[in-house]
Order: C-alpha cells, then sequence, then structure tokens
C-alpha cells in the first residue's frame, strides 16, 4: 500500500541533506532514521529525556567555561 503524505518544504530539505545517495528513496531514508531510533535502549532514552531537561532548565556548562574551570586553553 502507498500513500501520500504532506510535509514542509524546510523539512523536504533537511531529508534530501540525509541521503546518502541522490537515488536513494525517502521511505529507505525514513526507515533509517526510524531505525536509529528503535535501537536506543530504554535505558539510554531516559538519560536522553533528563540531558533534554537539565538543558531546558540551565544546568548545564559552556565549553568556554568549562576551559576556564580547568584552565585549559
Amino acid at each position: 500500500m502507498d500513500t501520500t503524505i504532506q510535509i514542509s518544504k524546510e523539512l523536504l530539505n533537511k531529508l534530501k541533506a540525509f541521503k546518502i545517495h541522490e537515488k536513494e528513496s525517502y521511505e529507505d531514508l525514513i526507515w533509517d532514521l526510524l531505525e536509529d531510533r528503535m535501537e536506543l535502549s530504554e535505558e539510554t532514552k531516559k538519560n536522553i529525556a533528563e540531558a533534554r531537561e537539565q538543558v531546558k532548565s540551565g544546568k548545564t556548562i559552556s565549553h568556554e567555561q568549562l576551559k576556564k574551570k580547568y584552565n585549559i586553553t
């Protein structure tokens, strides 16, 4: 069964940029992207969610701050 979906031009351009070669189908590309996400363990998904929350709440340190803290040039 085939179907048509509507996506924005912005998303289309992003998908085009992910193509490995010009003749790669969007279906193959989407399956590859989904496969990457499906392979994440539940623990990894939990860690990612926690990290996103830390970023949202400002509990991060910039690269420059880290370099200053450890006197790295």
